[in-house]
């Protein structure tokens, strides 16, 4: 399983960067160091807004983006979701769910030693990457039974997955 940055390592990366460690970024990076389910930004701050409800959206938004560019936490896209982050050190790819949404680490050496393609040409420097899976996970799967998984998934897909992004799912 890959390996998540402890409080004490998040800190260190924003102490070595010279990024101030306010209240509110305390706050965030305390609300998303413990979890593992790739959070988008609006469950980061419907859990900060529990302890601070006058923290803003931009404040949380503009806090993870700072997070982000100086290496404490990873943006995590795919389509037709919002953005989700995660503040895990080790390289990991992952599994996502075309039904619910819900995306899973997935690590495997095998992918970790893919080479990197030969990008001269297109004048692109690779740094780093991470590899995507989707399709259906278990729960999904068990409950669209045998009336076709990718058909259901295409049915259930926008309901489930907008509850999921509004953070109620």
């Amino acid at each position: 399983m890959a390996r998540h940055l402890t409080l004490e390592e998040a800190e260190r990366i924003c102490r070595r960067h010279a990024l101030p460690l306010t209240i509110q970024r305390r706050m965030i990076l305390e609300g998303l160091v413990p979890r593992t389910d790739h959070p988008t930004a609006d469950q980061i701050l419907a859990d900060v807004r529990e302890r601070a409800p006058e923290i803003s959206r931009t404040t949380v938004y503009r806090v993870l983006e700072a997070f982000v560019q100086i290496g404490v936490a990873r943006k995590v896209c795919h389509p037709g979701a919002a953005a989700r982050y995660e503040i895990v050190r080790d390289r990991h790819h992952h599994l996502v769910c075309l039904v619910c949404g819900r995306m899973t680490d997935f690590e495997d050496p095998r992918l970790d030693r893919l080479p990197l393609p030969d990008s001269n040409a297109h004048g692109f420097k690779v740094n780093d990457y991470s590899i995507q899976f989707r399709g259906i996970c278990a729960g999904c799967a068990q409950t669209a039974g045998a009336s076709g998984p990718v058909a259901t998934a295409k049915r259930k897909r926008g309901g489930k997955q907008a509850d999921r992004e509004r953070g109620s799912g």
